[in-house]
């Protein structure tokens, strides 16, 4: 670790130096949990080093290598490895299917693939299209675990290291179109990204046990919870999916003390039978991202928990956290907090967004900081129009206040938040628009108190014996992951337009929110 300037704690080069340094700072400390199965740092670094020695005796050295995985201690090995071979890692959400991963794969051009073994049907569907060089299934059935290199003595480090500036992961995200668009970040962006976090959520060394139920694929969980515990050195305790019984046994059983979630996963849990009586003597602070959480949910969370929940705002161009509230200082409900050390946020006006508003004034939140990505993958007018003059121009709608602290507002994109999923309209109204029941389409949000939003799909039918939504629902569903579909289907003869013929989507989202 490298000393850092000013604010923030020091700097590794690459989140895989951190890992190094936990191995041999803290060899025998715990580092990864899933039910019975444990690993301690020094076979962590292990299975890594083996795994990404694999990777290079395949040539994936500046290639770009996909993962389809689920929540495991194998994926966590995985991602770690695929960055000290010095590849590109690529994680995508193994839900999906064929049609919504081919686009994607296309564009990275992967020359690798992880994959869970249960996914051998998506992944040879997709190869056949594709002409992946290497498949590489994790399972106990027909693949391999990752952890085969513990206690082995042959392998204690990787061969070499990522640099800085070596490209870290090709995340993928979206925008106005719905087109999915792979973000570029560097180790760096990565690594200095945890440091800047940390400055405001300070945790602490050999103590911290963090609960993940937050999909590892996903960039919220792997800076929050999988880098967050290699730089403090403290224990991931990974649930494979979210079920609040599990999630509140793990609590005690695991004495965990960090806890990361979304607001879905926090209602949930405050609803669920039982919770109030829990012990929570051990939990020291939760955090949480992807959507705005409700004041009541704060509120109600610290008073039965006795921790507060800290909020942050951040996105896959940005490393991703841009802001938090500090642990150390005020903290403001439905704030989203204060920008990171080295991170300028400033709030622009929607038209040029050249000029600045000032406190209490609505307008797109620009930002910029050593953590903001390199640009999108084969998107040269896409990335031109992100990044502007040294800012990265979010898409999202905020304000400050006189202290500095940003409330997010809205979005300029269309994007719903479903239960912290990303969903876009156009995506599903292309997929609604091939089925020839359907003359026309369009997606809005529904605010729900429980998933934040859901999408509701306005349909003019091609013919009256047409109006059937239990089929649009299965024909969706078999075309897309199960939160992008939508939550309701409200028929209409005609869709309103606006005066220069554009489906009028503000209209539709003022219905879509009244009773049907």
């Amino acid at each position: 670790m490298v000393p850092a300037a000013g604010e923030l704690p020091g700097v590794f080069p690459s989140v895989v130096h951190a890992l190094v340094d936990a191995a041999a700072l803290s060899p025998d400390h715990e580092a990864l949990v899933l039910g019975e199965e444990r690993l301690d740092y020094r076979d962590y670094l292990r299975c890594v080093a083996g795994f990404s020695r694999e990777l290079e005796a395949l040539d994936l050295g500046g290639c770009r290598v996909a993962m389809l995985m689920g929540n495991s201690i194998d994926i966590c090995i995985a991602m770690f490895a695929i960055h000290a071979a010095r590849a590109e890692a690529v994680p995508l959400n193994p839900i999906y299917t064929a049609g919504e991963l081919l686009p994607m794969l296309e564009d990275a051009q992967v020359s690798a693939i992880v994959y869970d073994e249960d996914l051998d049907g998506t992944v040879h569907l997709l190869t056949g299209r594709l002409g992946v060089k290497h498949l590489i299934a994790i399972g106990e059935t027909r693949g391999r675990r990752l952890t085969e290199w513990r206690g082995r003595q042959d392998v204690d480090a990787p061969g070499g290291l990522p640099a800085a500036e070596d490209p870290a992961t090709l995340q993928f995200t979206g925008g106005t179109t719905g087109r999915a668009k792979g973000a570029r970040i560097s180790h760096y962006s990565l690594s200095v990204n945890l440091s800047q976090r940390e400055a405001v959520f300070p945790t602490r060394d050999e103590v911290e046990r963090m609960l993940c139920i937050m999909p590892l694929f996903h960039c919220y969980a792997v800076s929050m919870c999988l880098h967050a515990m290699v730089y403090r050195r403290g224990t991931l305790v990974i649930l494979p999916r979210y079920h609040p019984r599990e999630v509140i046994d793990a609590l005690v059983r695991e004495k965990i003390t960090l806890f990361g979630g979304s607001p879905t996963i926090f209602t949930g849990l405050l609803n669920y039978p039982g919770f109030a009586g829990t012990d929570f003597s051990n939990l020291y602070l939760s955090s949480s991202g992807s959507a705005p959480l409700a004041g009541h949910v704060l509120t109600e969370w610290e008073r039965i928990t006795g921790t507060p929940i800290l909020e942050g705002y951040g996105q896959s161009e940005a490393g991703p956290v841009i802001s938090f509230n500090p642990v150390d200082g005020v903290r403001k409900p439905t704030s989203v907090g204060i920008p990171l050390p080295e991170t300028e946020i400033q709030i622009v006006d929607l038209q040029t967004g050249t000029e600045v508003l000032g406190a209490g004034q609505k307008g797109e939140i620009r930002i910029t900081g050593p953590q903001v990505m390199r640009g999108y993958r084969n998107r040269p007018e896409e990335t031109a129009q992100t990044l502007r003059d040294g800012w990265l121009y979010t898409g999202d709608i905020g304000e400050l206040d006189e202290e500095g602290y940003l409330y997010i507002r809205g979005r300029k994109k269309e994007m719903l938040i479903v239960s912290g999923y990303n969903v876009f309209p156009r995506e599903v109204e292309e997929v609604l628009h091939l089925n020839p029941a359907v003359r026309e389409a369009a997606v809005v949000a529904k605010t729900d108190d429980y998933r934040g939003e859901l999408p509701v799909a306005f349909v003019v039918a091609a013919g009256q014996g047409n109006r059937d939504a239990e089929a649009l629902t299965r024909y969706c569903g078999e075309r897309l992951a199960s939160y992008k579909i939508p939550a309701e289907f409200r028929f209409l003869d005609s869709l309103p337009k606006t005066a220069v013929g554009k489906v009028d989507k503000i209209q539709l989202t003022e219905m879509a929110n009244r009773s049907p």
